[in-house]
């Protein structure tokens, strides 16, 4: 029983342990399905988020191809396209739409080794090698880049081991090293890859220790030692960044040491590269685009006269600076005069195209190399066609490549035959040119382009001196006189001129009649050039008749000028008397202005003197002063026509600091005015400068102009002026510990300050010194200095410079603004000498700078009549007082702070005149001269206000 018992209680332990341990994977189970549940759940989001992103990528890559089909030159998209797929991983799609950029534009370095890297892993295989070789060729035509060219190199060295390999590779090298071995900063990388691959060929042709070479073992080692002590010297040849440590690997690498030749080659490329040295640092610190580094660097570079040097600073130039024209046509420019190699002039300029296809003069110069290099006639004419459909700016540019397509076309025929192929395609084009002109240029620009029709006139000068065909000269000059040019004289003539030439008396006679008929801007030089026709070959009745015609003729053009001049006087008349009126509405519109404040002036202002205060007011007291010309007045600093640039009227007395009283919110006003009147006794215009034209926005002037002339020497103070209510007035005075500082701090005169030219004078009282002259620009004929207009408002010195050195060595540029600091599209431009501003004259008059036309001249100002003269001043009678002018004519800070009332007061001449002489003498001299007038007292001039 007792075993019985004892079995069941083992057999019950068992089952309960059973049922416990099913329970427990019962749970397990569960939260198992629990956690893969969750798990399920969250790869579902995921797959989700990525499908999504999927969708969106794959709309955002629909809607850039379907933009590039409706405009494939679109740049930015193909470069967003190629992001978009190659982040897709969508690799064949990725390789055509490179495909397709590769066709339209060059691409970047960036872009071809993405490129590259994804074809090499792509084509692992050896067949597929030959692809990734075009590919690169490719690649190398585009831009010289270093990079790309070493990955070349790297690639082939891969297929060193099929048959030819190792020449392949070295080819390779050697084109490389051609190409871009002279690159100052990364050339050295491909000379060292190709010894690297030379040391690697020299270790499978040693023999192994212990063995003699065979005769043939011996000869390759030789040869294989001869090629990497070539390629030492050839790198030591030439100026490259760190060539001390490649003198020091050869030194240990050759038994025999350093060749003397090869030491010489040596320290002469390291001359070179010391004076290449300063331009390379230029480059390191710039920004890009480095533009104005390059170009320091190609100047020097062509003094040098190294054409390699000269090629590999261009292209290093390019490739940072592919869309700029100019740099393309210097550098096409030099290869066509210089060079004059056949694939690299041409390739040159089709890349010069592919960059910058809106240019019309990349295009103009591709065509004049194709022919001149003589290539084939399709050749030209599909060039022709693409440049035809680039996408110029302007209509002119389409006139001028059909001209240039046209003077191909021309040299090709053969005149002394009556017809031929080449002729009749001339015609042809001559007409297509004209439909082109009529139908597509039209419909764009709104113009043909060629107004005065030079593309007809050629076809026609063309016809009647080679084709002896007048007849058709003639159908083309009656359609360009249809098209708006009858009316010009010289049209006329030069129709006459090709008459007089290779047609018939007849027919000069009947053109210059109907030009005395039709010209209006010319009709007597034509008459005239009629009346000299006919003395030489005219009878008496056709003398009689041309003698008629001309008169009637000019009869009739006097009349008509008489009547337009009598109309444009009328209408300046009437538009005179339209500004009066209208100046007379101002001024009453202001004097009743006045009148509305005459009775709250004295609540709005405050006196200087309670005195002052008290006749403004109606409930003042008796008159406590008056005013006498005869008392000191204090030692303001002037530099106009008073203190502070204001003329103070006589009588008038301003009261000691303590009294000024600030007006309300005028926070940063008081400070200076305080400094202003507690420092009179420290001024000294010696030792001082007149600052104006500054912006009165112009945040902490004094500390702003601190800056500005702190280099200039030891500051003793600065006193910016302020209104009454604490606005800054746009000027003010520094004034220097010594008169040393001042020259100095005249040079800074025109420099810019917050946007504006700070105009710096000299601290002068021009009371005291009326004929004081500040104008320091010369106004007489300057035979050394040019002057242009027309210019662009974009236009700086320094492009204005680039654009003027090429004719003479520039001293100063100076560009004429506006006191805003805006641009007037005016400059001038010193040369060192009289021949060198001539030749600038004649090359750059005329020429088109940002698509503006600009005019050059020597530089001969107007002459400044002696009342226009700075201090100078006259009587005007009952007008208003004319102002004393200052340094830069009539400013803000020369304008009379008198009532208008008191300026519409009359006086005799010599007499004063609201406390000024009206000959620009001070009060005090006017009034002594004048036999003591009674002076203006302060209720004189509140009585005359309030009577406004």
């Amino acid at each position: 029983m007792a075993a019985s018992s004892n079995a069941e209680q083992t057999q019950l332990q068992d089952m309960e342990e059973e049922d416990a341990g099913m329970e427990e994977r019962e749970m397990e189970s569960d939260e198992g399905e629990e956690e893969g549940m969750g798990v399920e759940n969250s790869d579902e989001d995921e797959e989700d988020d990525s499908s999504e992103d999927e969708k969106e990528n794959e709309a955002e890559i629909q809607r850039l191809e379907e933009q590039l089909s409706i405009n494939a030159f679109d740049y930015n998209c193909h470069v967003d396209l190629i992001k978009l797929l190659k982040q897709e991983g969508e690799l064949f799609r990725l390789r055509k739409a490179r495909q397709k950029m590769s066709e339209l534009f060059p691409l970047t370095e960036e872009i071809w080794l993405d490129w590259l890297k994804d074809e090499i892993r792509l084509t692992e295989e050896e067949p597929n090698r030959e692809k990734v070789y075009e590919l690169f060729e490719r690649a190398v035509k585009d831009y010289i880049c270093p990079d790309i060219w070493l990955e070349y190199a790297q690639y082939s060295i891969g297929g060193m081991g099929s048959p030819g390999g190792i020449d392949r590779v070295r080819s390779i090298f050697e084109r490389a090293v051609t190409a871009v071995g002279l690159h100052m900063t990364k050339g050295q990388m491909v000379w060292e890859a190709y010894r690297e691959f030379e040391n690697a060929i020299l270790s499978t042709v040693q023999p192994p220790p212990g063995r003699i070479p065979s005769h043939e073992e011996q000869e390759m080692l030789k040869t294989q030692l001869e090629r990497i002590h070539t390629l030492f010297r050839r790198q030591l040849a030439i100026p490259l960044m760190d060539m001390e440590g490649t003198y020091a690997e050869y030194e240990e690498w050759s038994e025999h040491g350093v060749p003397e030749t090869v030491m010489h080659q040596y320290k002469k490329a390291l001359q070179q590269m010391e004076k290449c040295k300063p331009f390379e640092e230029a480059l390191m610190v710039a920004e890009t685009p480095k533009l104005a580094e390059y170009q320091a660097y190609i100047d020097f570079e062509l003094k040098e006269g190294d054409p390699a040097r000269i090629q590999i600073t261009f292209e290093r130039a390019l490739s940072e600076n592919c869309l700029v024209p100019d740099m393309w046509a210097k550098y096409t420019t030099y290869l066509d005069r210089q060079l004059k190699f056949k694939d690299l002039v041409l390739s040159t300029h089709e890349r010069a195209v592919r960059n910058c296809p809106w240019t019309m003069g990349l295009w103009k110069s591709y065509l004049l190399a194709l022919e001149r290099h003589g290539a084939d006639h399709q050749t030209v004419s599909d060039v022709f066609e693409k440049a035809l459909n680039a996408g110029f700016i302007q209509a002119t540019d389409y006139v001028e490549i059909w001209q240039a397509y046209l003077d191909y076309l021309r040299r090709r025929v053969d005149f002394s035959k009556e017809s031929s192929k080449e002729l009749e395609e001339l015609r042809a084009a001559f007409s297509r040119s004209l439909d082109y002109m009529k139908h597509d240029v039209e419909e764009r620009f709104g113009e043909s382009g060629d107004p005065s029709c030079i593309i007809m006139q050629i076809w026609a000068r063309i016809e009647a001196l080679h084709c002896k065909n007048m007849q058709k000269a003639r159908e083309l000059w009656d359609s360009i006189m249809t098209k708006g040019n009858a009316k010009y004289a010289n049209m006329w003539l030069e129709y006459y001129n090709l008459e007089r030439s290779y047609g018939d008396s007849i027919h000069c006679r009947k053109a210059l009649h109907r030009a005395v008929q039709c010209t209006s801007d010319y009709p007597e030089h034509v008459c005239e050039v009629l009346l000299s026709f006919e003395r030489v070959e005219g009878s008496l009745e056709d003398w009689d008749f041309a003698v008629q015609k001309t008169e009637t003729r000019l009869n009739r053009i006097n009349e008509q000028r008489a009547k337009a001049a009598e109309k444009e006087a009328n209408l300046a008349r009437q538009e005179d008397e339209r500004a009066e009126q209208r100046r007379k509405a101002k001024v009453e519109k202001k004097a009743q202005k006045k009148v509305q404040k005459g009775t709250r002036a004295g609540e709005k202002r405050k006196a200087e003197q309670d005195d002052y205060q008290d006749e403004w007011n109606e409930d003042a007291g008796p008159k406590r002063h008056r005013g006498n010309a005869d008392q000191p007045t204090d030692e303001y600093m002037e530099t106009e026509t008073g203190p502070f640039g204001k003329a103070t009227p006589p009588g008038y007395k301003p009261a000691p600091p303590a009294t000024k009283k600030a007006p309300q919110g005028a926070a940063a006003a008081p400070p200076a005015h305080r400094q202003n009147e507690d420092n009179l006794e420290l001024r000294n215009d010696n030792s001082s400068v007149f600052v104006s034209n500054l912006a009165y926005t112009l945040e902490e002037p004094e500390a702003k102009l601190r800056t500005l002339f702190e280099t200039c020497g030891p500051i003793k103070q600065i006193r910016p002026i302020f209104t009454g209510k604490g606005s800054f007035r746009g000027y003010g005075y520094v004034q220097f510990e010594s008169p040393v500082s001042v020259p100095e701090a005249l040079k800074l005169d025109r420099r810019d300050v917050g946007g504006r030219p700070v105009f710096v004078s000299p601290c002068v009282d021009k009371n005291k010194n009326p004929d004081f002259k500040v104008f320091k620009y010369n106004t007489m004929m300057e035979k050394h200095k040019i002057f242009i207009s027309g210019l662009p408002f974009s236009c700086t010195k320094e492009q204005l410079a680039e654009i003027c050195k090429n004719h003479g060595t520039i001293k100063e540029v100076r560009l004429v603004t506006y006191r805003s600091g805006k641009p007037k599209g005016l400059a001038y431009v010193e040369f060192a000498d009289e021949t060198q501003a001539s030749q600038a004259v004649l090359k750059m008059d005329g020429i088109e700078v940002e698509g503006n036309k600009i005019s050059v001249a020597i530089s001969n100002p107007p002459r400044r009549n002696a009342t226009d003269k700075p201090g100078s001043s006259r009587p005007t009678g009952d007008a208003m007082p004319r102002q004393v002018y200052g340094a830069r004519g009539k400013g803000r800070t020369q304008l009379s702070m008198l009532p208008r009332s008191l300026h519409r007061q009359s006086a005799p001449t010599g007499k004063v005149e609201n406390g000024s002489a009206a000959d620009g003498e001070p009060a005090s001299a006017a009034g002594n001269a004048a036999g003591e007038p009674k002076q203006l007292s302060n209720s004189d001039f509140a009585k005359m206000l309030l009577n406004m």
